[in-house]
């Protein structure tokens, strides 16, 4: 049922079946440069149904919105295989049965912890990063001495599936800013079939994802290899990144009273 097929490892979408009735867009293997360290990879996977309004190219049919999307989901290899997937109704994780090679139902209606004290991101790039995710990341790391009045513990895999799929077990927050260094202003993770799928999974499992200024399902894509920053995990935290953005004024630079402890900072 598949007229359309947009994939990473593709410049183009491929044209499959006329007049059916699905596209599909995905990444067939997600952490791929972890391979040789056997760390987790996977396939993301997003399901949109085919536009009769637009003009008959394969591109245009790929370039919709996130909240268009029919399904979503991924496959992740590690200790035990197992398949994420929302139809639109809650997140739902199977996992596959060695003896029959059947996925089987093992968790149902995912919930993402509303709270966490635990966060993602690569802090390598700290220095390339704009005031307001630094400013997020050092209120993290100053601790129960800080102004967040406890203790957060770091994670960083660099697989999109399997730190998602930690947040899916315990909670979290996972951050893919844009930041300074070249070809990265926009984040580094593609919208249609990596941002996209993730916050749909995300937030039918109750979490937030964003790209810091707005919902990542909102938005319209215009490529079909378009990078985004995303950010997402449980939904306070995601909310609390989004208030950086748009609370925090850093006009006054080194200021003291927009130090960490200083009198703007919340």
């Amino acid at each position: 049922p598949v007229a359309f097929i947009a994939s990473e490892e593709r410049d183009d979408p491929i044209a499959n079946r006329g007049g059916a009735p699905l596209v599909v867009a995905f990444d067939p293997l997600d952490g791929s440069s972890n391979i040789d360290t056997n760390v987790a990879v996977g396939t993301i996977f997003s399901l949109l149904p085919t536009r009769t309004e637009a003009n008959g190219s394969a591109a245009a049919q790929v370039l919709q919105p996130g909240r268009a999307q029919l399904a979503a989901g991924y496959i992740i290899y590690g200790p035990q295989t197992a398949l994420v997937l929302s139809v639109g109704a809650g997140t739902h994780i199977f996992t596959r049965d060695p003896g029959n090679g059947a996925f089987m139902l093992t968790r149902g209606d995912v919930a993402i912890p509303r709270k966490t004290r635990e966060f993602a991101i690569n802090v390598s790039n700290f220095r390339d990063w704009d005031a307001h995710v630094r400013a997020y990341i050092d209120d993290c790391l100053d601790g129960e001495a800080g102004p967040r009045g406890e203790s957060f513990n770091m994670r960083w895999v660099a697989s999109l599936v399997a730190e998602c799929h930690r947040i899916f077990s315990r909670g979290g927050i996972f951050l893919y800013p844009g930041d300074r260094r070249q070809g990265y202003a926009r984040g580094r993770l593609r919208l249609i079939y990596e941002a996209n799928p993730i916050a749909w999974l995300v937030e039918q499992a109750g979490g937030g994802a964003s790209t810091g200024s707005g919902h990542i399902l909102d938005i319209e894509p215009s490529r079909i290899h378009q990078r985004v920053p995303l950010i997402f995990g449980s939904k306070e935290e995601v909310d609390r990144v989004d208030r950086y953005y748009t609370d925090l004024d850093f006009a006054g630079g080194t200021s003291p009273l927009f130090a960490n402890r200083g009198l703007f900072r919340s």
